[in-house]
């Protein structure tokens, strides 16, 4: 007997429901329930307020960072609206830190803290050292901004303190500003063997990184009698940390 269009399309309807039904089916004890379907949160929307920026401390604020970093390293970042964020942070900022970071591009400071749009400020200048401008732009986050705590953020195989090491001839090249910066970095390069004094020892380059960092966290608080009186009264933390470009990972040094 010829089937009309109407009795085909409602045998494929019933076929289609039945299939589903069977998709939801548990049908034992070691069979994964389909029922519970993962509902996705919403983007987070909402950017830092004056009312939470003052709430913290800087020990909570620490805490957050290394969970945010958790999160980066998990592949676990926080879903954001970045469009809702942008119209929010117009009306005012109020960031809880300042990054100090290398320009290197593959050291995303707000994602390896798991952070969006008015979280914190990101300061960056290859060999993450600090000048006046730099200290300025520190004194502005936390005397006049609110931002509680300064890290200055090293990174693995950074490619500033590798030419450091080598006494790379930048002002021969016609580079002087740069060969500034390399010389800002080579006081961190203790005093080795010709051989141990290389960029191709990792070892060697990882200590001169973190040399780099305690040294920059030292200059900042003799550069800013502001800032270091700040965190003598608890109101700033100025703590150096280096990030880890294979794991993720950030390791706070203090």
């Amino acid at each position: 007997m010829k089937k009309t269009p109407l009795v085909i399309a409602t045998t494929m309807i019933m076929a289609m429901a039945t299939s589903c039904k069977d998709m939801y089916k548990k049908d034992g004890p070691n069979e994964t329930p389909t029922e519970a379907v993962a509902v996705q949160a919403a983007p987070v929307q909402s950017i830092m307020t004056a009312e939470e920026q003052a709430g913290m401390t800087p020990d909570e604020i620490i805490g957050r960072l290394k969970k945010g970093n958790e999160n980066f390293a998990m592949n676990n970042l926080t879903t954001r609206d970045h469009s809702a964020q942008r119209r929010l942070a117009t009306i005012g900022q109020y960031p809880k830190a300042l990054v100090l970071s290398c320009v290197d591009s593959r050291v995303p400071v707000e994602d390896v803290f798991d952070l969006g749009i008015g979280d914190i400020f990101v300061a960056r200048v290859a060999g993450n050292i600090e000048n006046a401008d730099i200290v300025g732009s520190m004194e502005f986050a936390s005397a006049v901004a609110g931002s509680k705590v300064i890290i200055v953020m090293g990174h693995s195989a950074c490619g500033a303190v590798k030419h450091a090491i080598d006494a790379t001839d930048a002002g021969g090249m016609g580079m002087a500003s740069l060969q500034m910066l390399l010389d800002g970095i080579k006081p961190a390069v203790p005093a080795q063997d010709a051989e141990a004094k290389s960029s191709k020892n990792t070892e060697f380059v990882n200590e001169v990184i973190v040399n780099n960092v305690q040294r920059t966290v030292a200059d900042i608080r003799d550069q800013s009698p502001t800032m270091a009186t700040m965190e003598a009264e608890g109101k700033l933390k100025i703590i150096g940390a280096v990030y880890d470009m294979e794991s993720g990972k950030v390791d706070f040094l203090n």
